[in-house]
C-alpha cells in the first residue's frame, strides 16, 4: 500500500502524455521562459511526509492559532458568530449538494434548484421585496452590483454611497466603479451615523442611487425613510445593505421604498470559516426582474402538470445578451446559500424572531454594563447587534491584553479610520452568555 493517499498520475503516466505532446522532459515544456528570469537551484522546503506525519503537522500548526470555540469573541464587523442548527451539516454535506454542478438540466437538478428557489423566496419575505437572486458571491459584491446596475438602468455616472457603509465594501464599489468610469461620491458620518445634511447637498440630478447600510457598520440604525425621499428625487434608486438577521425584528428595508436590498447570508449556518467564502444576497422591486446580475430560478410545471423549478430569464451575461452586459456575475454560492435556507427553515418565523431578539438585547445588556464600569460610548440610542465603545488606550493595544485573558475583542476602527485609534467596535451575538459579557467588562477595564 502507497503512504500517500493521493497520486494524480504515475510516473509511467506523465512520461505517456509528454512523449505524446513531443517533448522529452518536463522541463521542456518551460523553454520559452528566458533563463534569467528562471528560478535557479532547489526550493528551500520542507520534504513531503505521508498523510498520517502530515496531518500530525498541520494540526500541530493549527493548534497555535486562536479560535472561537475557545476564546469568546466579541469581534463581529460584518462576520459574526452565530447558532448554525445541527441539521445544517447533515444535509449539506449529501453528495446530492456537495458535489453538484450548475443546474442547467432541470430535469437531473430539481433538488438543488428547489433549494435555490427556497432561498430565493425566503429572502423576499425578510426584505419586503418582490424578487431575489439565486446568491451572489458575498455582500460586498452583491453591493457593487446593485450599484452597477444602477448605473446601467438609469445612464447615470454618480453613485452616492454613506461612510456608514462598511469600508471593505466601500473599497469593492470603489474598484469596480474606476473600471466602468463611474464616481463615488461619499457622504459624510456624524457620531456613527450618516450625515443627512450632506447627502442631501450632494445628491444631483446626475446620482444614479443612494447606497446605506441597515443596520450600519458602526451597529446603528439609518433614517431610511428621509433617504429614500432624498434618493427618489431625480428617480434614482435606493440601495440598501442589510444583516438579514436584523431583519427578524426590524421593518424591513423594502418597506421603504427600497428599490434593491443586499447583504451578505453569512448570518444564517454559514460559519465565519477565516471570512470567506460567504453568500451575497441580492433583492430588487418587479420592475427591475430583467436586470438583476447572476441567476434566478423560476416555479413551472411540466407536461403532466406536476411542479418544478428551471433556470429562467437566461437571456443573460453568459448567454446571448454579453454586448450589453452590465455585470460579469453569472455564478452563484449554490452551497452557501443552501445552508441560510436549511437555517433559516430549521429556525423557522419564531426561532428568526427570537435569535434576533437576543442579538438586541444581549448587545443593549453588554452595552449597559460597560457604561456603568465607567466607558463611553458613541450612541445610546437603538443599535442591533453592535456598537463602538471609546477607550483611552489604542485599540490594537487593548486587543492584545484582551486576548493574554482569553477573550477576541471588538474591531479596532483604527484600521479604516485615522481618527479612531481609540474606539473598538463591538459585537455581541446570540452565542455570547451574560458570565461572558460580564467577564469581558472586567478584563476591558483591566486592559485599558
Amino acid at each position: 500500500m502507497s503512504e500517500f493517499r493521493y497520486l494524480p498520475m504515475t510516473e509511467e503516466d506523465q512520461q505517456e502524455m509528454l512523449q505524446t505532446i513531443g517533448v522529452d522532459q518536463l522541463e521542456d515544456l518551460f523553454a520559452d521562459v528566458p533563463d534569467d528570469v528562471k528560478f535557479q537551484g532547489q526550493l528551500e522546503i520542507e520534504p513531503a511526509l505521508h498523510e498520517t506525519a502530515l496531518m500530525k503537522e498541520m494540526n500541530r500548526l493549527a493548534g497555535r492559532n486562536v479560535n472561537i470555540k475557545d476564546y469568546p469573541s466579541f469581534l463581529g464587523a460584518g462576520v459574526y458568530e452565530h447558532y448554525i442548527p445541527s441539521v445544517v451539516n447533515h444535509m449539506l454535506l449529501r453528495s446530492e449538494f456537495f458535489t453538484a454542478y450548475t443546474p442547467y438540466q432541470p430535469e437531473i437538478s430539481q433538488g438543488e434548484l428547489q433549494g435555490i428557489f427556497e432561498f430565493q423566496t425566503m429572502i423576499c419575505e425578510l426584505t419586503g421585496m418582490d424578487i431575489a437572486n439565486s446568491s451572489m458571491y458575498d455582500g460586498p459584491t452583491a453591493l457593487t452590483e446593485a450599484a452597477m446596475m444602477s448605473c446601467g438602468v438609469n445612464k447615470k455616472k454618480e453613485i452616492l454611497v454613506s461612510r456608514a457603509v462598511h469600508p471593505e465594501s466601500l473599497e469593492v464599489l470603489k474598484t469596480n466603479a474606476a473600471g466602468q468610469n463611474l464616481h463615488v461620491i461619499e457622504v459624510e458620518e456624524k457620531d456613527g451615523l450618516t450625515d443627512m445634511d450632506d447627502l442631501e447637498a450632494k445628491y444631483s440630478e446626475n446620482t444614479a442611487c443612494v447606497v446605506m447600510q441597515y443596520p450600519n457598520f458602526f451597529g446603528q440604525l439609518e433614517d431610511l425613510e428621509r433617504a429614500e425621499t432624498t434618493a427618489h428625487q431625480s428617480k434614482s434608486h435606493f440601495i440598501v445593505s442589510s444583516n438579514p438577521l436584523s431583519l427578524g425584528i426590524l421593518q424591513p428595508p423594502g418597506e421603504f421604498g427600497a428599490d434593491v436590498v443586499v447583504g451578505d447570508a453569512q448570518p444564517f449556518g454559514i460559519p465565519t470559516q477565516l471570512g470567506g467564502p460567504h453568500c451575497g444576497y441580492f433583492a430588487v422591486t418587479k420592475k427591475l426582474m430583467r436586470k438583476v446580475p447572476g441567476r434566478l430560478v423560476g416555479q413551472t410545471t411540466d407536461e403532466n402538470g406536476e411542479r418544478g423549478f428551471v433556470l429562467t430569464l437566461q437571456a443573460r451575461e453568459q448567454h446571448i445578451r454579453r454586448d450589453k452586459a452590465t455585470s460579469n456575475i453569472c455564478s452563484n454560492q449554490a452551497l452557501n446559500a443552501l445552508a441560510a435556507s436549511i437555517t433559516m427553515s430549521a429556525l423557522g418565523k419564531y426561532g428568526l424572531e427570537e435569535v434576533a431578539e437576543q442579538n438586541l438585547q444581549k448587545a443593549h445588556y453588554a452595552a449597559g454594563v460597560l457604561q456603568d464600569a465607567g466607558f463611553e460610548l458613541e450612541t445610546d440610542k437603538l443599535f442591533f447587534n453592535e456598537f463602538v465603545v471609546r477607550l483611552d488606550t489604542p485599540a490594537a493595544e487593548v486587543n492584545e491584553r484582551l486576548m493574554e485573558k482569553g477573550f477576541i475583542g471588538g474591531l479596532d476602527l483604527g484600521r479604516f479610520y485615522e481618527n479612531r485609534r481609540h474606539d473598538m467596535l463591538l459585537a455581541v451575538t446570540e452565542l455570547r452568555t451574560k458570565e461572558e459579557i460580564d467577564a469581558f467588562a472586567s478584563a476591558l477595564e483591566e486592559s485599558v
